[in-house]
């Protein structure tokens, strides 16, 4: 089990409500969600205008991508309610098959994960016994 949240991502006037992956391993400077290119269509953001072509190191090799800096806004879903919102980096991937968050996007938006290997977590200002579950994966 892994850590997947329900997030609401916009761009403009645009906004999509997406599961997305905490991934500790996504180490950015700046708040970053990193998106396939079905869902940055979606929002406009494909084919890349105005964005810079980057290149990230990962455990596969290096991924080629796009950034459109401080272009979106996240905030989480859950119970009901919203998060708060925060300003972050959108990177269109062409080869990721699920929204990664980062771990600046993940510290941003206040999560605490409880237990990665359960799919647990909960907002840094709860009590621990408020825990949630993992959202499942969408394709």
């Amino acid at each position: 089990m892994v850590v997947r949240l329900r997030l609401r991502v916009s761009v403009g006037e645009r906004s999509l409500n997406v599961v997305a992956l905490l991934n500790s391993g996504y180490e950015a400077p700046s708040p970053q969600l990193l998106i396939p290119i079905n869902l940055a269509r979606q929002l406009g953001l494909w084919p890349p205008e105005n964005a810079f072509e980057v290149e990230y190191e990962t455990a596969g090799g290096l991924l080629k991508a796009w950034l459109y800096p401080r272009i979106g806004k996240v905030c989480i879903l859950y119970d009901g309610n919203l998060s708060k919102v925060v300003d972050v980096d959108i990177v269109v991937s062409p080869i990721t098959t699920e929204p990664l968050i980062s771990d600046a996007l993940a510290e941003e938006l206040e999560i605490a994960v409880e237990s990665f290997g359960r799919g647990l977590w909960r907002f840094r200002w709860e009590p621990k016994e408020s825990v949630r579950k993992s959202e499942r994966r969408e394709l």
